[in-house]
């Protein structure tokens, strides 16, 4: 009787090594790349204007045609308004912290012009 269970024994751990064989078998393996995650604070500060000239409209010196001025650090975009209700113009950077702002469309006035709003964000 001996003999016998040991058979029964070994066909059952054989069935249950092929079991888990063929389970392994068939089981997909993924592939995940590293990834980041984190947080972090740092100041937010705002930038300095200095050097503002309102370029008039050589024609018709009502209309200001572009405004110009210096940031104390670089900037990536930059847009101004004049009239506190009005439109925000796209400024380009001329050179180093140097930009210009076309104000032409729509046509800014001197008698409407009622704020220099800077918005930059580097």
């Amino acid at each position: 009787m001996f003999n016998r269970s040991s058979s029964k024994m070994f066909v059952v751990v054989l069935l249950a090594l092929v079991f888990a064989t063929a389970a392994f078998a068939f089981a997909a393996t993924n592939t995940v790349p590293g990834t980041y995650a984190g947080e972090g604070a740092g100041t937010v500060s705002g930038y300095t204007v200095t050097n503002v000239v309102y370029n008039l409209n050589a024609t018709n010196a009502s209309n200001i045609d572009s405004v110009s001025f210096t940031l104390n650090a670089a900037a990536s975009t930059v847009k101004v308004r004049l009239v506190t209700t009005g439109s925000f113009y796209n400024c380009t950077n001329t050179s180093g912290f140097n930009w210009n702002c076309n104000t032409t469309s729509p046509q800014a006035t001197v008698a409407a012009a009622d704020e220099l709003r800077v918005i930059a964000s580097e």
